[in-house]
């Protein structure tokens, strides 16, 4: 690799992906603190990518026909030496192809098709055993070596804007919790209605908080999840302050960074939050936590027992696919607590 590259990632979607892409950057501007480092990606979450400092400009995938000609001139004009495409899809390998780069690595999954591969000059595969068993962190790391680029850190991070900290400040009546009350920041929405945690546990978790810690309360919620928090504060006895207007992502990161701890779903939010330094505690139901899991030391994860052998919605689960089963159902409120306690006090 030249002392001064000109390097494309692709990384499609989604927001937690693209966080979680942190570390496979980091790598790569520390082996070439010069490089001009680009992600490409679709138009949805490329706010979060603007959030880590390693990137120096993102580009949204064309999403149409007529988007393709201005964003295969702006590809070609980039000049890229080096392509590394995480997702191999077809539209990747084309984007891949297009640049005209000279060095252009794929990642393949075993067993999943491999598209196009006599488009890129280098791969890295990744066994199923592998895979299911480490972060999509490290998979992702294992494709720096088709370029001989050293992996030195797992650490990544995203750095709010500074005019998002000032809003999300004003908006919480200062940066700091007055006299040292512990802040905690409830998120309870996913992208699967099957993985929604029951509002009475968020309720009955929140009313133990505040009568047992003395912790602030926020509830905040993405688009169209505005019904969870109006619900969840319907079940709870206590005051809980709810942020009800969808934040945009930015603005998202820097009040997470407000935080002592937040208690969500496994979700992109949750990745953001970690991102940023808030230690989450975050529930998952029967999808992989291995994979998939919040990065760094400070998070607890939460799992009901797997196999399930008490199926809460028989009628409605599809054992094996964890969009389309309700095992986070399967973990107590007690137990979020306790969690939350044990992250609060280590504050």
């Amino acid at each position: 690799m030249p002392p001064d590259p000109r390097i494309l990632v692709i990384r499609r979607r989604y927001i937690g992906d693209l966080v979680l892409l942190g570390a496979f950057l980091a790598n790569l501007r520390r082996h070439r603190p010069g490089a001009r480092l680009v992600v490409a990606t679709e138009p949805g979450p490329a706010a979060v990518v603007g959030l880590n400092p390693d990137v120096d400009a993102v580009m949204t995938l064309p999403e149409g026909p007529l988007c393709w000609p201005p964003f295969v001139r702006r590809l070609r004009a980039e000049r890229f030496t080096h392509v590394f495409d995480i997702d191999n899809t077809a539209r990747t390998a084309l984007v891949a192809r297009l640049t005209g780069a000279s060095f252009r690595a794929v990642l393949f999954l075993e067993n999943v098709r491999r598209h196009l591969p006599g488009w890129y000059t280098h791969s890295a595969l990744v066994q199923s055993a592998d895979y299911e068993k480490q972060s999509i962190v490290d998979s992702q790391l294992s494709l720096l070596a088709t370029a001989e680029v050293p992996v030195t850190t797992r650490e990544f991070r995203l750095v709010p804007w500074k005019e998002d900290l000032e809003s999300a400040d004003r908006l919480l009546g200062g940066g700091a919790a007055q006299h040292g009350v512990r802040r905690l920041l409830v998120h309870p929405g996913t992208r699967s209605r099957h993985r929604l945690w029951p509002v009475e546990r968020f309720a009955a978790v929140c009313d133990r908080l505040q009568d047992d810690l003395g912790a602030q309360v926020f509830l905040v919620a993405g688009p169209g999840e505005q019904d969870l928090v109006s619900a969840i504060r319907d079940k709870a006895q206590s005051h809980i302050v709810a942020l009800n207007a969808p934040l945009e992502i930015g603005a998202f990161a820097a009040l997470a960074s407000r935080f002592d701890a937040m208690l969500c779903h496994d979700s992109g939010p949750m990745h953001v939050a970690a991102a940023v330094g808030t230690p989450v505690v975050a529930l998952f139901g029967s999808q992989n936590a291995a994979v998939w899991g919040p990065v760094g030391p400070r998070h607890v994860v939460l799992r009901p027992p797997l196999p399930c052998t008490a199926c809460p919605t028989p009628d409605v689960c599809v054992p094996g696919d964890s969009y389309n089963n309700h095992c986070v159902r399967n973990i107590p409120a007690d137990r979020a607590f306790d969690a939350l306690r044990q992250v609060l006090s280590a504050k």
